[in-house]
């Protein structure tokens, strides 16, 4: 359609140039044709050249020879317009194809490339997350080969394990000698988790963030249902804190820039996400730190947008992070994820567990154990 559009112009402007060529022919040639016309009309052709040669000997040979100059003339017009017009329409063509080739072999780079991971071989996109893709706007998630997976943790051994989460297991994988990743193998099944791991898709497509993990890509095998993360070299906070190192690792300096990156996370969730999204997971355990002690907020399969609807939701978080008025009513807020972000900075500035079994029907809470302390028993000490 495009070279039909441009050929058209360039006929208009081919017939345009014969007619020029026409009317800019000379006068004195015109005026002899015309005059030839006219007075074969009133005389027989034989009468008229007997007369002409007698009256005035040459002229009718002139006015012939005009006659055929001018049928050259545009024989000639004719033949240059034409090349000219075969030269275009061969350019056009030309260039035509070589488009078409690039876009080719593009579209075929595209398939093989994905830029998040760079070295992973990614099957196309499932039709069942198109919605997912159409929903984000912002980009798409690639479906990833269950073979790669395998190969990339070793079999899912025991000895790639980086975490053994609620949920599932998280995996240390190794696509290539430069490139890592953490590979979420989520246990079960049953629609709570479909539910939640279609949520996690959706929600870290959208949400881009600095302070958010970024989800590289997530695979379906059968009932089995992966998640494939930037890879976080320092573990969770949870590990950090309550792991073999006692969280003798962090410093001050690294403690209070976690707390303003998971800040900065939830500013991002609270205030500048339209509509506003609610965690409802915020925990130790889900903040992921890189090789840098940056933080990262992780696991979005709880994930919600705050609203009216969202009053009365399910019951869904963890023990000791959950906000009171969410626990006693069920009514779920932003405010919600904040109670939960003072939970951590409880954990960051105390070193304690959320939640600490007391004996074995006994547990005590740390928001409890901190506001009903008192000087003379010994408070809270800070390391």
């Amino acid at each position: 359609m495009n070279l039909l559009c441009l050929l058209l112009p360039m006929w208009e402007c081919t017939f345009s140039l014969l007619a020029l060529v026409i009317l800019t022919r000379p006068e004195s040639t015109v005026s002899s044709i015309c005059a030839s016309v006219l007075h074969s009309k009133q005389k027989p052709i034989s009468q008229f050249s007997s007369e002409m040669e007698a009256v005035s000997p040459g002229v009718a040979v002139v006015r012939v020879m005009h006659h055929q100059d001018l049928n050259w003339r545009i024989l000639v017009a004719l033949i240059v317009a034409s090349t000219l017009l075969g030269g275009i329409l061969l350019f056009l063509l030309c260039f035509w194809i070589c488009r078409q080739k690039n876009l080719k072999n593009s579209n075929a780079k595209s398939k093989q490339n994905f830029e998040p991971t760079k070295a992973l071989s990614l099957s196309p996109i499932a039709d069942r997350f198109n919605f997912l893709w159409m929903a984000a706007k912002k980009g798409s998630v690639a479906v990833i080969e269950y073979q790669l997976l395998e190969a990339a943790t070793n079999n899912f051994r025991e000895s790639n394990v980086l975490v053994q989460g609620g949920r599932g297991r998280i995996y240390r994988a190794c696509f290539d000698e430069k490139y890592l990743a953490a590979v979420k193998k989520l246990d079960g099944g049953g629609q709570d988790a479909e539910r939640e791991f279609e949520n996690e898709v959706n929600w870290l497509v959208k949400i881009q963030h600095q302070n958010i993990v970024s989800l590289l890509g997530c695979c379906i095998n059968g009932e089995t249902r992966l998640l494939v993360y930037e890879m976080m070299q320092n573990g969770s906070l949870e590990s950090q804190l309550h792991g073999p190192t006692q969280g003798s690792t962090l410093t001050w300096h690294l403690r209070m820039k976690i707390a303003i990156d998971v800040a900065r996370a939830l500013d991002y969730l609270h205030e500048q996400c339209n509509p506003p999204v609610v965690h409802r997971d915020i925990k130790s355990s889900n903040i992921l730190l890189d090789s840098n002690y940056d933080a990262k907020l992780s696991d979005f399969g709880l994930a919600l947008t705050t609203g009216s609807q969202n009053k009365n939701v399910k019951l869904s978080g963890t023990l000791g992070y959950v906000a009171p008025e969410y626990l006693l009513e069920g009514k779920l807020t932003d405010k919600s994820d904040v109670y939960a972000f003072g939970v951590v900075l409880l954990e960051l500035l105390i070193r304690k567990k959320p939640l600490e079994k007391m004996s074995s029907a006994q547990c005590q809470s740390l928001v409890t154990w901190v506001i009903s302390f008192k000087p003379t028993q010994g408070g809270p000490v800070m390391v």
